[in-house]
C-alpha cells in the first residue's frame, strides 16, 4: 500500500494506532508507524512483559497484511518472535487490541498462531475512515 504523507490512509493509520495506545493506557509516543515501503506497519512498545518471557521486551505489531500480533524481542535484538496474532479483524476496535495484549501479558492464551490474510482494498478504505475523528468510533 503506497501511502502519501498526508493522505487519508496515512492519517488514519497514525490515528488508529494512537487510539490503541490510549486504550492500553500508554503515554507519550510509545509507537512507531511506517508508511513506506509497503506493507504499512506499526510497532507499539508495551510497558509490561509476558510471564513466559520476563527478560524480554514485548510489543504489539500491526501490518496491513496480517493485522495485530504480539511479539517479544529476541536476545540478539535483530528479530522479533511472534507469539500470537489477534486474527479476528485487521482493524479491530482499539479496546479489542488492548484486551488481546492485556490477556497475553496476564498469561491468558489469546489469538491464533497462523497469520491471517486481508484484502488490501478493504484495509485502505477502513484506515481512511479512521482519519476523521467523527468517523472513527
Amino acid at each position: 500500500m503506497y501511502l502519501e504523507y498526508e493522505d487519508a490512509q496515512a492519517r488514519g493509520l497514525r490515528r488508529y494506532v494512537r487510539l490503541v495506545t490510549e486504550a492500553l493506557g500508554l503515554g507519550g509516543n510509545a509507537y512507531f508507524v511506517q508508511i513506506d515501503p509497503p506493507p504499512a506497519n506499526a510497532y507499539l512498545a508495551l510497558e509490561r512483559r509476558l510471564p513466559e518471557f520476563p527478560d524480554r521486551d514485548a510489543a504489539l505489531l500491526w501490518s496491513e497484511d496480517t493485522g495485530w500480533s504480539l511479539v517479544v524481542e529476541s536476545h540478539c535484538g535483530e528479530d522479533l518472535i511472534v507469539l500470537a496474532y489477534l486474527g479476528a479483524d485487521v482493524l479491530p476496535a482499539p479496546r479489542v487490541v488492548a484486551r488481546f495484549a492485556e490477556d497475553l501479558c496476564d498469561g491468558v492464551a489469546a489469538g491464533v498462531l497462523e497469520p491471517p490474510v486481508w484484502d488490501p482494498v478493504d484495509v485502505r478504505e477502513r484506515l481512511a475512515a479512521y482519519s476523521a475523528p467523527a468517523l472513527a468510533g
